[in-house]
C-alpha cells in the first residue's frame, strides 16, 4: 500500500528563471531559428529553452573541432598546458556546484543530495585527467638489434564525437571529455535534449578557464539530425556514445561507412547473486540501494537478484522492508532518496514490465503502481519487488531501467552462473558469499565489465568502466579510458649506417 511507504510531497521550493541554452561553436554562442523546452519531471514548470539544432549547426561545430585539431596546435600543446587548464575547470565546477545541481535536479529529476555529490564527483573526474595528461607516454624498444630502434608513439585519434544521455548528465559527459582533452582530442559535443543545460554550463567554464576555441562544441538538439550526423560524419574519427543498447546499434551502423573508433557504454541487466552464506542484512541494504539509486534509471541498476532458494524469502522480506523507508518524492527536498521518472512515457514502460510479469505467473511483493503527491504534478513510480520471476520473462532480460527490483532463485552454483550469464547484457554483476573462494570463483566466471564482491556500485576514477556481449565497447576512466583517445603510431628507426642493399651488382 502507499501509505506504508515513505513519501515526502512538494517541498515549495522557489523555481529559479528558465535557463536559456544555446550551442558552442567555434567558441562562439550560437542561436538557432527554432527552440525546444525542457519541463521538470517532478513539478511540472518550465525549466530550459534551448537552440535546436541540425544539419547546419552540426556541420559547423564539425568543422571547427577539425581546424582545431589539425591546425590550432591543440593537439601539440604539452601535458603540463592541458593539465593546468582542466585542474582549472574542475575548480570551477566545484565553484558553480550548487548552480549545476539544481538545474540537473529541475531537468532530470533526480534527489538535490545525489546530485550533488554527482557534480562533485565530476570535478574529481576533471582532477584525475588533468593527472593523467602529464602520465601519458609511449613505448621504446631497444632489443631489435644494435642497428634498430623502436619507439611506440601514442597520438590524439583526433575529432571525438560525444553523445551523452539523461540519467547522468553532468556526470557522463565528465567521465568523456577532460580524458579526451588530456589526450590532445578535440570533440563535439550532444548532450540529451531531455537535459542539455548542464552541458551548456560546462561549455561557459572551458571558456572561462582559457580553452581555445573549437577544440569542445555543443551542439543542442536531437538524436535525428545531430546525433545521426555526428556519427556518420567523414571528419570525426571517433564515436564515444553512452545510451541504450538499440540506439549504439543505429550509431555503429551509420558509422560503419567510415570505420571510424567507437566507444559504447550501453544498457545492463546486471544480476547480483547472493549464496546461502552472505551477511543477508549487508546484502539487503546493498540491493535495495542498487534498485533505487536514480530511480533505478542507471546503466549499473541491479535490477535483478539471483538467490539461494534457502534463503530468498528472509532475504526479499529484509528488502521490502527496507524498501518502505527509502524517502520517495520531491526531489529538492534534502531528505528525498528517490525522486522522479524522466518522462511520463517512460513510466508508461515501467509500469508495462510490471503488468507483464503479473500476468505471467510472477507476483507483485511490494509497490507495482505509480504514486501521488502533493503538489507534485510530476511522474513518480513506487518501490517494487517482483517475485517468482522466471528466466524467460521480459522483466527478467530486458533493461526496466526503474525501481522495479526482479528476484529469481537458484540451486546450485553452476545454475547461478547460467542465470548470471544469461542476459544479452554484460555491464556489471555482484556475488554476496563471506567464502573468498566463492566470490572469487564467481568473478572469473560470470561475464561482465565490473564485478562488486560483498558491495554494489563502488567506484573510482582509477578504475575502468565499461561492459561486454551488449552493453557495449571499449572502457571509460583510468588510464585505459584515456588511452581510448589515442591511436598508436610505431616508428622504426636504423640509427646506424650501411643497410643491406635488397638489389645486388
Amino acid at each position: 500500500m502507499m501509505n506504508d511507504l515513505t513519501l515526502i510531497d512538494s517541498a515549495s521550493v522557489a523555481m529559479p528563471e528558465p535557463f536559456v541554452g544555446r550551442h558552442l561553436i567555434d567558441g562562439a554562442w550560437t542561436d538557432s531559428a527554432e527552440t525546444f523546452q525542457r519541463h521538470s519531471p517532478a513539478h511540472g514548470t518550465l525549466v530550459s529553452t534551448s537552440a535546436k539544432g541540425g544539419v547546419t549547426e552540426t556541420e559547423a561545430a564539425i568543422a571547427a573541432a577539425r581546424r582545431a585539431f589539425d591546425t590550432s596546435g591543440w593537439a601539440e600543446t604539452s601535458g603540463k598546458y592541458r593539465a593546468t587548464l582542466l585542474l582549472k575547470v574542475a575548480d570551477l565546477i566545484d565553484a558553480r556546484r550548487e548552480e549545476i545541481a539544481v538545474m540537473e535536479v529541475l531537468e532530470s529529476g533526480k534527489p538535490i543530495s545525489q546530485s550533488r555529490a554527482e557534480i562533485e564527483g565530476a570535478a574529481d573526474l576533471w582532477r584525475y585527467a588533468a593527472s593523467l595528461a602529464r602520465t601519458i607516454h609511449g613505448d621504446s624498444h631497444n632489443s631489435l638489434g644494435p642497428d634498430m630502434l623502436g619507439v611506440v608513439l601514442r597520438d590524439p585519434i583526433g575529432v571525438v564525437s560525444m553523445i551523452t544521455p539523461w540519467n547522468f548528465p553532468f556526470l557522463i559527459v565528465s567521465q568523456k571529455l577532460p580524458f579526451a582533452l588530456a589526450a590532445g582530442c578535440t570533440a563535439v559535443v550532444k548532450p540529451s535534449e531531455m537535459t542539455p543545460s548542464t552541458t551548456v554550463m560546462l561549455g561557459e567554464m572551458l571558456i572561462e578557464a582559457g580553452l581555445p576555441k573549437g577544440v569542445v562544441n555543443i551542439v543542442l538538439g536531437f538524436g535525428d539530425p545531430v546525433g545521426a550526423l555526428m556519427s556518420a560524419h567523414d571528419s570525426v574519427d571517433m564515436v564515444s556514445f553512452t545510451g541504450s543498447t538499440g540506439v549504439g546499434k543505429r550509431i555503429a551502423a551509420a558509422a560503419s561507412g567510415t570505420l571510424k573508433k567507437l566507444s559504447f557504454e550501453l544498457g545492463g541487466k546486471n544480476p547480483q547473486v547472493i549464496f546461502p552464506d552472505a551477511d543477508l542484512d549487508a546484502a539487503a541494504d546493498a540491493i535495495t540501494f542498487g534498485i533505487y539509486f536514480n530511480a533505478g534509471e542507471c546503466c549499473n541498476s541491479g535490477s535483478r537478484i539471483i538467490v539461494h532458494e534457502d534463503v530468498a524469502e528472509a532475504l526479499t522480506n529484509k528488502i521490502v522492508a527496507l524498501s518502505r523507508k527509502v524517502p520517495f518524492g520531491d526531489p529538492l527536498h534534502p531528505d528525498t532518496q528517490v525522486g522522479a521518472i524522466i518522462s511520463p512515457e517512460h513510466q508508461a514502460k515501467i509500469a508495462g514490465y510490471v503488468r507483464d510479469a503479473q500476468s505471467g505467473g510472477a507476483k507483485v511483493a511490494l509497490g507495482g503502481q505509480a504514486l501521488t503527491l502533493d503538489g507534485l504534478p510530476g511522474q513518480f513510480y513506487g518501490p517494487t519487488v517482483v517475485t517468482g520471476v522466471t528466466p524467460d520473462m521480459p522483466i527478467a532480460r530486458d533493461e526496466v531501467f526503474g525501481p522495479v527490483l526482479a528476484v529469481l532463485t537458484f540451486r546450485d552454483f553452476d545454475e547461478a552462473i547460467q542465470l548470471a550469464n544469461g542476459a544479452t547484457y554484460g555491464l556489471s554483476a555482484g556475488v554476496w558469499s563471506t567464502n573468498m573462494h566463492t566470490c572469487l570463483q564467481f568473478a572469473r566466471k560470470v561475464q561482465a565489465g565490473t564485478v562488486w564482491t560483498n558491495t554494489w556500485m563502488d567506484g573510482f576514477p582509477e578504475m575502468p568502466f565499461g561492459g561486454v556481449k551488449q552493453s557495449g565497447q571499449g572502457r571509460e576512466l583510468g588510464r585505459y579510458g584515456l588511452e581510448e583517445f589515442t591511436e598508436l603510431k610505431t616508428l622504426t628507426m636504423r640509427v646506424t649506417p650501411g643497410r643491406d642493399n635488397w638489389v645486388k651488382g
